[in-house]
C-alpha cells in the first residue's frame, strides 16, 4: 500500500528519498531527509545565518565580539592592539607608548631615519 500524500522528497538533488518525517533546516526553510539535514551536507547557502562562531583572542583567551560585515582578524588585532590584557600585549603597548613620547638625551635633534643626535645638530 503506497500513501503518495505523505511525507516529502528530499530536496538535495542527488537524494529526492521520499522521507515519511522529513526535517525543515532552520537556516534555507528547504525540506530534506535525516542524511541532508546538516548544513554541510546539503550544501546550505544561507548557514552563515545560524553557524555563527565567535573568535577568540589568542592571547587572553577572551571572547571577541564582532559585528556582521566586520572582519574578525582586524576585530582580533585591534583588540589586542588596545584592549587585551596579557602581558605580551601590555607590554608591547608599553614599548610603543614609550619610544614615541620620550626622548633619551637632553636636547637631541632627530635626524634623517630617526636617529638621534646628542646636543643636537649644528
Amino acid at each position: 500500500m503506497e500513501f503518495p500524500d505523505l511525507g516529502a522528497h528530499c530536496t538535495e538533488p542527488s537524494c529526492k528519498r521520499l522521507d515519511f518525517l522529513p526535517l525543515k533546516c532552520d537556516a534555507c526553510e528547504q525540506l530534506f531527509c535525516t542524511d541532508h539535514i546538516a548544513y554541510a551536507h546539503h550544501n546550505c547557502t544561507s548557514a552563515y545565518k545560524k553557524d555563527v562562531q565567535v573568535p577568540v583572542c589568542p592571547l587572553c583567551s577572551t571572547p571577541i565580539p564582532v559585528k556582521r560585515g566586520e572582519m574578525p582578524d582586524i576585530v582580533v588585532g585591534a583588540h589586542i592592539d588596545q584592549d587585551c590584557k596579557s602581558d605580551p600585549a601590555q607590554r608591547k603597548r608599553k614599548v610603543r607608548d614609550q619610544s614615541s613620547f620620550c626622548c633619551i638625551w637632553k636636547g637631541a635633534t632627530r635626524i634623517q631615519f630617526g636617529n638621534w643626535i646628542p646636543g643636537g645638530v649644528n
